[in-house]
């Protein structure tokens, strides 16, 4: 499953805010900085369970997040691929920081003169 989310975040360089994205929750692991196109951003894993008597296959879901701040520096995108193939995690990060590397925070409607 594959989602992009926006989230506001306190005014501060996009380097900091890259780097606050996975410090300030816990569970992140495997933590990457890297210098998109975009801007400075940070790739990173969590791994989640379904709640006992949720129903749900009680299969670790591995979550592999992109945290790209915006350049206005008050909001931040969040791509986040999720599996249950844990085994392939490093085929699913790179995949998702290949999808990273395309994001542009540009106004696709806007001419160009």
């Amino acid at each position: 499953m594959f989602s992009i989310t926006w989230h506001a975040t306190a005014a501060a360089p996009r380097a900091v805010t890259a780097a606050r994205a996975v410090t300030a929750s816990l569970g992140h692991s495997r933590i990457e900085y890297v210098d998109l196109p975009s801007g400075p951003a940070t790739l990173s894993e969590t791994t989640v369970g379904a709640t006992s008597g949720s129903g749900l296959p009680q299969l670790p879901l591995l979550q592999v997040h992109a945290h790209l701040p915006h350049p206005d520096c008050k909001r931040m995108a969040v791509l986040t691929l999720g599996t249950t193939a844990l085994a392939r995690r490093g085929e699913y990060r790179a995949i998702l920081r290949q999808v990273a590397e395309t994001v542009r925070f540009a106004d696709p409607l806007a001419v160009e003169a």
